[in-house]
């Protein structure tokens, strides 16, 4: 286990080194990019060791396990966030259980979260993800669909809207990612303007290239394999 905390602790160490360098670089408020450590298929005691080294947030992208995490660290005051696909029938199992759903992607899958909401007496935070590239195998609403699922989303009273969510193509490059990026950031702009509304939250960019993401205007990015190493399973 020493051996394990020690890992784990220098990994977080240098992504949150390379997050404020960014930060710095672009001209951004310290402070200003949340860190996701996406924890998904890692173990619950992994999750302890960084949340006891001050990490808070923490990324999960399969139901059954991150439930399973969230009964057995419960005695910790962990910012959960739901990251995965979600299917309409799981709903209304993540429903008021995490900080923020990042993958509401139509009508439908936001009014049973609605609904579950409403039955626990809870707002839940949710952000839309949207298909920059268009890629058919990914999840998203497409840009132009968006401004509709706003207007729909607006009539919901237990879900508030925080943001946008993007998984752009993978580049080797890092670079290449940059004008999905850019279109994120702009369309929110333009949402913001549209409906005279918020929208804080820009989750994007992951561990291969998140400082593109952040001198593009990511306020949060997801890093699993930096800070965990390979996946389990």
């Amino acid at each position: 286990m020493e051996n394990r905390e020690k890992e784990l602790l220098e990994n977080i160490a240098a992504v949150n080194k390379d997050i404020a360098d960014a930060v710095e670089k672009a001209g951004r408020k310290p402070g200003s990019v949340t860190l996701m450590a996406v924890s998904k298929l890692h173990p619950a005691s992994d999750i302890e060791i960084l949340f006891r080294a001050g990490q808070r947030c923490f990324g999960e992208s399969y139901m059954q396990e991150s439930l399973a995490k969230q009964e057995e660290l419960a005695h910790l005051d962990i910012d959960w966030h739901y990251i995965g696909g979600l299917q309409s029938k799981k709903a209304k199992y993540v429903s008021g259980r995490f900080c923020a759903i990042h993958s509401v992607d139509s009508i439908k899958l936001a009014e049973l979260l609605n609904k579950k909401a409403c039955s626990l007496g809870v707002v839940q935070n949710i952000l839309i993800q949207v298909n920059t590239a268009g890629e058919e195998q990914k999840s998203g609403v497409a840009e132009e669909q968006v401004p509709a699922l706003i207007e729909q989303i607006a009539s919901l009273d237990n879900l508030k809207l925080t943001g946008l969510m993007a998984l752009p193509p993978f580049f080797g490059d890092p670079e290449g990612a940059r004008p999905y990026f850019a279109r994120l950031r702009m369309l929110s702009e333009g949402m913001e303007k549209l409906f005279g509304i918020k929208l804080p939250e820009l989750s994007m960019g992951m561990t291969g290239d998140f400082r593109v993401a952040i001198e593009e205007g990511s306020t949060m990015v997801r890093v699993g394999t930096r800070i965990f190493g390979q996946r389990s399973g």
